[in-house]
């Protein structure tokens, strides 16, 4: 969120489960940060102790001392990934802030058009860094689909990336209770979704045609390098780094700034801001950024591999 568009820990704790203590609460604070980027507060303390709880319970451990120790020790590798998925919770919907996808459609993919008529290029490459359930990537892979006239003369790629391993698996099958799905228009449901029948009744599914667009994959951001090797004409990273702290943030974007095309975009989500963060992308309008457009070339890789 992060590394995932994670929501960090919104739940309220079981009763009696106990207090963490203020030092080991501090070292968990460390291990997240050093771990995800997030920064937890002390108004979180409550809820990284029911989270913890459960994984104690699973390993047959008795204190978070004992947890610790664990997840730090020789043998404590695969459990950090339990430790980081603990840590994060994962809620969207579709076509949340919906007017990034209404200029996704109408500013971006007539410029896509445009290019692809003078130059032949015809290749679209995004990203959705913090991906959660998948809502967002399809959503952009839906709008795509919608103002394309053809997608067999396209090479479209779009990359949903995001730290949590069991979200991520989830968000493969493209599955959705039918209730997730209430507010898009009965056209696009149809055209786009397939309604489960027998023991999956009152389930959908996005269409093969749509989920074919985008590649999933584990991606923590604050690791390097990142196994991608390709440019985007716009990045999605939707309230991510609400949750870093400014120096955190600041190397993020930076990092962005040589995967994005030059006058291409970033998004953000609503309570998120690049303002006193960066002079490498330009506001253009709400929680939507343009990369300044210097003409040199991008430092990312230069070679395709992200699918």
């Amino acid at each position: 969120m992060p590394c995932s568009r994670s929501s960090v820990l919104d739940v309220s704790p079981p009763a009696g489960e106990g207090d963490v203590s203020d030092q080991e609460y501090r070292r968990f604070q460390e291990l997240v940060k050093a771990q995800t980027g997030i920064t937890l507060g002390e108004h979180k303390r409550s809820l990284v102790a029911a989270r913890l709880w459960k994984r104690l319970r699973a390993l047959g451990l008795s204190s978070f001392r004992s947890y610790y120790d664990y997840l730090t020790g020789a043998t404590g590798q695969a459990e950090r990934e339990h430790f980081v998925n603990a840590m994060t919770t994962n809620k969207t919907d579709f076509y949340r802030e919906k007017h990034h996808f209404d200029f996704l459609k109408t500013e971006i993919i007539p410029a896509l058009k445009a290019r692809a008529i003078r130059t032949g290029d015809r290749r679209i490459r995004i990203w959705s860094a913090g991906c959660s359930s998948g809502e967002e990537p399809y959503t952009i892979a839906l709008t795509l689909r919608d103002s394309l006239e053809s997608l067999l003369t396209w090479d479209i790629r779009i990359l949903a990336s995001d730290i949590d391993t069991h979200v991520l698996a989830q968000a493969a099958q493209g599955i959705y209770p039918a209730d997730r799905v209430g507010d898009i228009p009965t056209a696009t449901l149809e055209r786009h979704f397939r309604r489960g029948t027998g023991d999956r009744a009152g389930l959908v599914q996005v269409a093969r045609e749509v989920r074919n667009l985008v590649t999933f994959r584990q991606i923590n951001l604050l690791e390097e390098p990142w196994p991608i090797q390709t440019v985007f004409d716009c990045i999605f990273c939707r309230n991510v780094i609400i949750y870093f702290d400014k120096p955190t943030i600041r190397r993020l974007i930076g990092r962005f700034a040589t995967y994005v095309k030059a006058d291409q975009y970033l998004f953000l989500g609503h309570s998120e801001s690049l303002y006193g963060v960066t002079d490498q992308f330009a506001f253009l309008r709400n929680t939507i950024y343009r990369k300044r457009g210097d003409r040199t070339p991008c430092r990312g890789p230069r070679t395709e591999a992200i699918a």
